[in-house]
């Protein structure tokens, strides 16, 4: 199928969109930490069911495994733990632009690691995804209320977010080049891999507060993280793996960027929200980067 991997990284940038919105709300009510480890159980339960219903091929090398988990524990675990400290030390808007930096961290490490080069268009679409993307996340309307404090803790924070979400994807593209394996199956890899690190953590810190009887207390809080499991980390990271099987790296990783440019028309229909003419120049130069994307 023609621009398979491209199409998976659009569909998993907007699954990623929704789930952002709806794990907002359910941070809201129980916690960030709580919302992020919970997520991420409900996925492999998602996983493990839909693996045994469609009987897909769990046969993996040895090293596929090792490649995935390594690449869960680099790109979920502490990738995205680095990101949640960001958002607490530096706010979202700041966070997401550095983290904007991830398809070029990606696509440097792919030409190292993986040999995987870029047309001049490659680049040129890259460049101006990014530069819409920072555009709208720059954008002070959008959130006018959030209070900037950069530190430079918050900084490396992100910035280690940034790396790690690289680093982990070029992992699993190291297990993909070891032979075939279903994105789904990946995913679940890459998940385990990642509890069996934070779960241990979330206990000895204290910090994961017994599911059952929170979620028994505050019952759309769990309505709402269940939910967003499915658009996230089950559907999107699984498809993300999907993109970059068939496309290369830094190409998937710039097109799965643009969740702010696909939540703007949600935060306007479903919050109504006003959209600044700078947000909505930016999402259009975001645009344009991803068809030249396509149309390398």
């Amino acid at each position: 199928m023609p621009f398979l991997g491209e199409l998976s990284a659009l569909l998993t940038a907007m699954l990623w969109s929704v789930s952002a919105m709806v794990f907002a709300s359910a941070a809201k009510r129980v916690g960030s930490f709580q919302v992020n480890i919970t997520r991420l159980i409900l996925a492999v339960v998602y996983l493990t069911i839909l693996i045994i219903v469609m009987d897909f091929n769990i046969n993996l090398s040895y090293k596929q495994i090792l490649n995935l988990s390594i690449s869960g524990v680099i790109g979920l675990a502490l990738g995205d733990t680095f990101l949640f400290k960001a958002f607490q030390e530096i706010g979202a808007r700041i966070s997401m632009l550095i983290m904007s930096l991830a398809p070029a961290f990606a696509a440097i490490l792919a030409y190292f690691v993986l040999g995987e080069t870029l047309s001049s268009a490659g680049v040129l679409g890259m460049i101006v995804t990014v530069f819409g993307v920072a555009i709208v996340v720059l954008d002070k309307g959008a959130n006018p209320s959030e209070k900037i404090l950069i530190t430079t803790s918050g900084i490396i924070y992100a910035f280690l977010g940034a790396v790690g979400q690289g680093i982990g994807l070029i992992f699993a593209k190291m297990a993909f080049h070891d032979g075939e394996i279903n994105g789904f199956v990946a995913n679940e890899i890459r998940i385990v891999a990642s509890l069996v690190l934070l779960l241990p953590l979330a206990f000895l810190t204290k910090r994961y507060k017994n599911p059952i009887r929170m979620y028994y207390q505050d019952k759309k809080a769990f309505w709402l993280t269940g939910l967003g499991s499915i658009f996230g980390p089950f559907l999107g990271i699984s498809f993300s793996l999907i993109a970059i099987e068939y496309t290369k790296v830094g190409i998937a990783a710039t097109i799965m960027a643009i969740v702010p440019i696909l939540m703007l028309p949600l935060v306007r229909f479903v919050y109504k929200e006003k959209l600044s003419w700078r947000a909505i120049i930016g999402a259009f130069i975001a645009v344009v980067g991803v068809a030249v994307l396509f149309l390398r």
